[in-house]
């Protein structure tokens, strides 16, 4: 199992939004966006800001793949 953030990049690209504008607004790191890039855990708080910038569910961001 693991998890997909693909809806959260595909969100960015629909707001025409580049990584560096949501490092910015959201206040998290490049090494951050390096792990949701790579499906790696991140820290719920992390997911929290993401949801507050877009105002959406954390199901419009991610979601889980079951290998």
């Amino acid at each position: 199992m693991s998890v997909s953030y693909q809806k959260l990049f595909d969100l960015m690209r629909d707001k025409k939004m580049k990584r560096k504008d949501l490092i910015e607004r959201a206040g998290i790191s490049y090494a951050t966006i390096a792990k949701l890039e790579k499906g790696d855990n991140v820290q719920m708080e992390v997911l929290e800001k993401i949801c507050r910038e877009f105002k959406c569910q954390l199901s419009d961001i991610a979601e889980m793949k079951f290998d």
